[in-house]
């Protein structure tokens, strides 16, 4: 479904994320997570890029598999990075063919490689990216006349590699003038956070709905991850202060996590958040539990999962 439906039916939108398994393994533990989810009808479920590009097939085989195996809307990630036009192209004609409605465009992350120069792309930025979505879809390749749906990046505590926050707010424009949907965030954990960066949308025009992104700590160590992986993520005192409670307990750590979500959701939901995005890890126990402690039966408040 177009995410423009997808917004215009609900007035909060429940979606989860995925990330393409390197081993067969992996990829039928992945596939077990999304069974156990998928009885939640969430509105859609978005699937992650590599660096660089370097899971473009198995980011490809998870979507068409969540496309033809489950009752899931799939919405993959695509990245600027490491990609020519007709690479790019080629893709789009491609998840067009097979039904795909929408598109999360982002600037992504370089490979690990040294000799990697971010102008030999040419996509120097995500609102490139958006522009050109936006003329593959003028082109009427997509079976629904609109073309793709496209979802763009926001970071409410700033991204780390534009310090200059005013001109940060311009970039975001700038994707949405380019012609994106909506917007979803990186994850956070103080909601004042959230709700600041919503309103400095608002101040620069920005009107397209914003979902807030959500990644429960469920582990000391991923802890750590998050915060070498997002690059600035605060994490507020409280939380710290609950966590140091209880860090020789794993089980007791994932709880905490877990309670400190599901506040924040409630607190986002009842300030009229126009979405939840949950960053699941491939796993389902945390999702299903903060689901569980907001009320909620399913995402479309229909009968109760049986999982």
């Amino acid at each position: 479904m177009h995410i423009q439906d997808i917004f215009s039916k609900n007035p909060t939108t429940f979606s989860f994320e995925f990330f393409p398994p390197k081993t067969p393994e992996g990829a039928e533990s992945l596939f077990q997570t999304i069974l156990e989810l998928e009885p939640y009808l969430p509105h859609f479920v978005s699937v992650t890029y590599g660096a660089g590009g370097s899971t473009r097939e198995l980011t490809h085989e998870l979507v068409l598999r969540l496309k033809t195996q489950t009752t899931l809307d799939p919405i993959p990630h695509l990245t600027c990075v490491c990609h020519k036009e007709a690479e790019v192209r080629a893709i789009l004609e491609r998840y067009a063919v097979e039904g795909i409605g929408n598109i999360l465009a982002l600037a992504g992350d370089p490979p690990r490689t040294p000799d990697y120069r971010r102008e030999e792309s040419d996509f120097a930025h995500a609102a490139d990216l958006v522009r050109f979505i936006r003329r593959f879809n003028d082109t009427g390749a997509h079976p629904d006349r609109r073309g793709f749906g496209i979802g763009v990046a926001g970071f409410p505590e700033g991204h780390p590699a534009t310090p200059n926050r005013l001109l940060e707010m311009d970039y975001l424009k700038a994707k949405v003038d380019a012609g994106a949907d909506y917007i979803v965030t990186q994850l956070f954990f103080d909601n004042r956070d959230f709700y600041d960066f919503r309103d400095r949308c608002e101040l620069a025009g920005i009107r397209v709905p914003i979902v807030a992104g959500i990644m429960p700590v469920t582990s000391l160590g991923g802890l750590k991850r998050m915060a070498e992986l997002s690059g600035g993520t605060r994490f507020p005192a409280k939380l710290l202060r609950a966590l140091h409670r209880c860090q020789d307990d794993p089980e007791m750590v994932a709880h905490v996590g877990v309670h400190y979500a599901s506040e924040q959701c409630l607190d986002l939901l009842g300030n009229g958040v126009r979405g939840l995005h949950f960053y699941t890890l491939n796993r389902s126990t945390a999702t299903r539990q903060i689901f569980s402690s907001l009320g909620l039966r399913t995402a479309r408040g229909q009968e109760k999962p049986t999982v």
